[in-house]
């Protein structure tokens, strides 16, 4: 009968018991459940049950809030701490609304209640920490409420500011993140209006990471922003470090420029790595303490890179090259018969523009020259004989010429490779705090998580209030996604395996990343032979070798998926 016919019913598990695992260890659940409570009867779902499912959904990749419930129906619902019918509540709306009950929260003391005990429980170390900013692109015209007030908390301001995705066309958010030098995990992040400027983020970033962590003297690292006189105080005057570059525009760039025409710095070796190809040097740091120190009296640290010296002499004899092109296409322009510049003038902004253009001003000179230009007509129509007469018209042309300023390359090339960074910090040596801002670029790849494996963007919700609430959900996301990775980068490195074979076709890798981690994961099932309604079996997944060589390395046992 048909009633008796079997039927296989499939259910995911994919990396969720992995991602399960972290939550856990974070108390994510807990802390949400304190913070944004379940006291509203008309509520059918627990707000901190929905924002765990967000945050899942961030980890493993984003689909939008209209999307959550089809996304998580594919899923045991036990492993979204969800009963069956609760997934069909997942509509975009309840979502909506807890991510408001979420921004109406004491989200400062949940973060740090969170942050903490992730802190506490995988043992960060937090005595270095770097910042950066980024900027999040909105495609919608309008944000309502920004820059008002709910609850004595500022909504957030969407609107134009400089934005680092090359697009001032759109609207956005900057996004402030501070991460730890010990795994890049996540420790605190802002989000400010999109038109803030980068240098008067740091002063209040500082502060609240003193308050987060109880203590001053951790070392704050940061790019060319926090050179800002007052950034710099703030932080000595209150106790802390800090190690930042210096801008180029800055006065002891110039004196040490001038200084090195005719000195020789000290340098000594600090950091070497092989090269990125075999045939290619290796790549040598070397550094140089200012006998002089800052303007503001703290110490001037001079590195020069071979790989940047290599970089920076290509880079000028490439804006040289494109120049010196568009020198020659506008000389070609002015020696055509329907040349348009009719003036010196004219002349001079055009060629003043293509260099502009070409970033090349710099390098090369352009000299306009007044050349006379004779033309003649003959004064009446007709066939022209012996007798015809003709009219001298004398008109102005021009002809460009340009050079390369051969004594601006000298005086540039000095500074190949070189860069000064800026530290208040009197016992680090100057190798140490090279060492330092070198982990910078570590922030940068968390910056890449949020805009690729997270999607941040584009953000399809247009209240600012949800909006913020959403990234909060981000930041969670991040931390799992860097704790994944600290957890198994270090156990392969306490194992001594250089590498597991996560890539495809089984390619060896050195540095696994979460989404590489939670993608061989990806179609794990568990599956169900149904009679009709009564159960008949449940076959539990079999995992392959290198899922489990990873849940080893994580330290998850493999019942998290077999049972």
């Amino acid at each position: 009968m048909a009633s008796d016919a079997l039927e296989l019913w499939s259910e995911m598990l994919g990396p969720l018991p992995v991602i399960n695992h972290f939550l856990s260890r974070m108390g994510l659940s807990a802390s949400l459940d304190r913070f944004v409570p379940h006291d509203d009867a008309r509520l059918r779902l627990a707000p901190a049950a929905v924002l765990g499912v967000l945050v899942r959904n961030l980890v493993t990749h984003r689909e939008p809030v209209y999307a959550i419930s089809e996304w998580a129906g594919a899923y045991d619902p036990g492993l979204l701490e969800l009963f069956a019918d609760d997934v069909k509540a997942l509509n975009d709306d309840r979502v909506g609304r807890t991510l408001e009950r979420l921004f109406d929260a004491d989200r400062a003391s949940l973060l740090t209640e969170v942050v903490l005990s992730v802190v506490r429980e995988f043992e960060i170390d937090c005595s270095q920490l770097h910042n950066d900013s980024t900027s999040i692109s909105f495609t919608g015209l309008d944000y309502p409420g920004g820059g008002s007030l709910r609850g004595g908390k500022t909504v957030p301001t969407v609107t134009f500011g400089h934005n680092k995705d090359h697009r001032p066309d759109l609207r956005q958010l900057v996004w402030v993140l501070s991460i730890s030098a010990d795994g890049a995990v996540p420790i605190a992040y802002r989000v400010e209006a999109g038109n803030t400027n980068d240098d008067v983020t740091h002063v209040p970033t500082w502060d609240e990471l003193v308050a987060l962590l109880g203590r001053s003297d951790f070392l704050y690292v940061s790019d060319c922003k926090l050179a800002s006189g007052d950034a710099m105080r703030h932080i000595d005057s209150n106790g802390g470090r800090f190690v930042t570059i210096l801008p180029a525009n800055r006065r002891e760039v110039t004196r040490f420029s001038n200084w090195v025409e005719g000195h020789a710095p000290d340098w000594a070796e600090a950091a070497r790595r092989p090269g990125r190809r075999l045939a290619d040097p290796p790549e040598i740091w070397r550094t140089f303490e200012s006998p002089v120190g800052s303007d503001s009296g703290f110490r001037i640290i001079w590195v020069h890179s071979s790989g940047k010296a290599q970089n920076d002499a290509a880079t000028r004899a490439r804006r040289i090259d494109t120049g010196m092109a568009a020198m020659d296409e506008l000389a070609a322009r002015l020696a055509g018969p329907r040349c348009r510049y009719k003036t010196a003038v004219a002349v001079e902004e055009a060629a003043a523009r293509a260099l502009a253009d070409a970033d090349s001003q710099r390098f090369i000179e352009a000299t306009v020259t007044s050349v006379p230009a004779d033309s003649f007509r003959q004064e009446n129509r007709g066939r022209p004989g012996g007798e015809t007469r003709y009219r001298k018209t004398t008109t102005e042309r021009f002809t460009l010429s340009a050079a390369v300023r051969s004594d601006v390359v000298t005086y540039d090339a000095r500074m190949d490779g070189i860069f000064p960074l800026i530290t208040n910090d009197r016992q680090m040596s100057p190798a140490e705090v090279l060492a330092a801002y070198k982990y910078q670029p570590n922030l940068e790849r968390r910056h890449g998580q949020l805009k690729g494996h997270q999607l941040v963007a584009p953000v399809l919700l247009k209240n600012p209030v949800r909006i913020e609430g959403l990234l909060c959900c981000h930041f969670f996301a991040l931390i799992v996604q860097a704790l994944i990775e600290r957890e198994i980068r270090s156990a392969m490195a306490k194992a001594e395996e250089r590498h597991i074979p996560l890539y495809p076709e089984l390619r060896a890798c050195t540095a696994p990343s979460a989404a590489r981690v939670l993608e061989i994961f990806a179609n794990v099932s568990r599956h169900h032979l149904m009679s009709g309604q009564q159960h008949v079996q449940t076959f539990q997944p079999k995992l392959t070798k290198l899922q489990l060589q990873v849940l080893e390395l994580l330290g998850i046992p493999a019942s998290a998926y077999t049972g």
